[in-house]
């Protein structure tokens, strides 16, 4: 097993954080462990190098010019293994050490072209938000996979909403004048089976009341839940009354609706949400047909919680996913040594054991997630570092997550890529 080489850095200067983190990619790269001769980057830079992104991909792909391939997007805020940046300049990078054969770089100007040998078995996606319909163009992105499962995020920038898609197997053909620099649509990386990996979504919010069934929508206006009237229950789950509006405003603006469809997995009986509950926002109320208006197009069969973003909830989330990854790469049996490697305190068990199998992790978080949220700078991702010690990660901070064939809000979605042997990806 190989780990994959990774760099991160601030600086006002996008050449002077560029020169960081490729000090850090090389070095890495001559370390015994990692690997020598990766053939993927992803990159990921912060809205503040977004007037910059063709310069910089040139310049890395410049430096590094064994590094055929390259993939990623712009984010408020972009990661690394226990760090966070947001707000400020910079950019986080992994060199992925995959066959050739098993993965295949794709974007609006070059689609994935069906056929030809190559059969999509996962992809990591990134899209921008502004692009008409692309919560469907997701979905019919993830029925072109095997498995139909999809990771990644919607680029979220204050200024330029830029993708990295460039390849120097041919096969982007087409790119042009482009220059691996998109703007619009999707783009990302299509993977074969040969690349092993698990992945699971945490989800931000807690729901405060039980899961009722929709009984009746019209268009964003959530009707009924169980037959009542969907504002009363919302009410009465919040324990408000219209009777004291300004106390009432608070709470509902801090309140959500979380919706799951008929077969997929709601609210478990612990009390959290599942993985295919999606959050949306309460936009407003109909006092006149007592109805809940809310930022998605409800469909009567669904299942609806009212739910709050709750920070305790979202670490306490957060730690368990990790902890399931964990338990799926560890061995049934291990020995005493490993056993207590494994439960060691955080400084000693830094450092990524064999037996969790983890080459490499991307983590993809709502941009509304980042810092104050978990109690402080880099927080968030100080959990992760803890929970699977210090394996090579990159990530950005999103408009929205990507998992399975859903658009998510108000999630993370960590994914490792792992030493086979591995389970399938789509049952994560």
């Amino acid at each position: 097993m190989t780990l994959f080489p990774t760099g991160h850095a601030t600086h006002p200067q996008w050449r002077m954080a560029c020169g960081l983190v490729l000090a850090q990619l090389r070095a890495q790269m001559t370390l015994p462990g990692y690997a020598r001769a990766p053939a993927l980057g992803l990159l990921y830079i912060t809205d503040h190098y977004a007037g910059d992104a063709r310069a910089i991909l040139d310049h890395l792909q410049a430096e590094l010019p064994d590094v055929p391939d390259w993939a990623g997007t712009v984010g408020v805020g972009v990661c690394a293994s226990g760090a966070e940046y947001i707000d400020e300049p910079a950019l986080s990078v992994m060199l992925c050490d995959l066959p050739v054969d098993q993965y295949r770089v794709f974007s609006g100007v070059a689609p994935l072209p069906s056929g030809g040998g190559f059969t999509p078995h996962t992809a990591l996606i990134h899209a921008d938000a502004q692009t008409p319909d692309v919560a469907d163009l997701i979905a019919e992105m993830a029925q072109r996979t095997r498995t139909g499962y999809l990771f990644g995020g919607l680029a979220s920038s204050r200024s330029q909403v830029v993708q990295f898609a460039a390849s120097g197997h041919g096969n982007v053909p087409g790119q042009g004048a482009a220059g691996g620099v998109f703007t619009g649509g999707l783009s990302g990386v299509a993977l074969a089976e040969g690349v092993a990996l698990v992945s699971r979504v945490t989800q931000g919010a807690q729901p405060v009341g039980p899961e009722r069934e929709v009984t009746a929508a019209d268009g964003n206006v959530l009707l009924a839940l169980n037959g009542e009237p969907a504002l009363d229950v919302m009410l009465r789950d919040l324990r408000i009354s219209l009777d004291e509006p300004r106390a009432a405003l608070d709470v509902v603006r801090r309140t959500l609706v979380g919706l799951a469809s008929p077969g997929e997995q709601g609210v478990h009986r612990t009390g959290n949400f599942g993985a295919d509950v999606l959050v949306r926002h309460i936009i407003g109320v109909d006092p006149g047909r007592r109805g809940v208006a809310m930022a998605d197009y409800p469909q009567v069969g669904q299942r609806a919680a009212f739910c709050q973003r709750n920070a305790q909830a979202a670490r306490a989330d957060l730690m368990r996913i990790c902890a399931e990854i964990r338990e799926e790469l560890e061995p049934e049996e291990v020995t005493a040594t490993t056993a207590a490697e494994l439960a060691a305190p955080p400084d000693e068990a830094s450092a990524p054991h064999p037996a969790r199998r983890i080459r490499g992790a991307l983590y993809v978080s709502c941009a509304g997630r980042g810092g104050a949220h978990f109690g402080g700078p880099s927080a968030e991702l100080q959990i992760v570092r803890h929970a699977l010690g210090d394996v090579p990660l990159v990530g950005f901070f999103a408009g929205g997550e990507i998992a399975r064939h859903h658009l998510y809000g108000y999630t993370g979605v960590l994914t490792v890529f792992v030493d086979l042997p591995s389970t399938d990806s789509s049952d994560h």
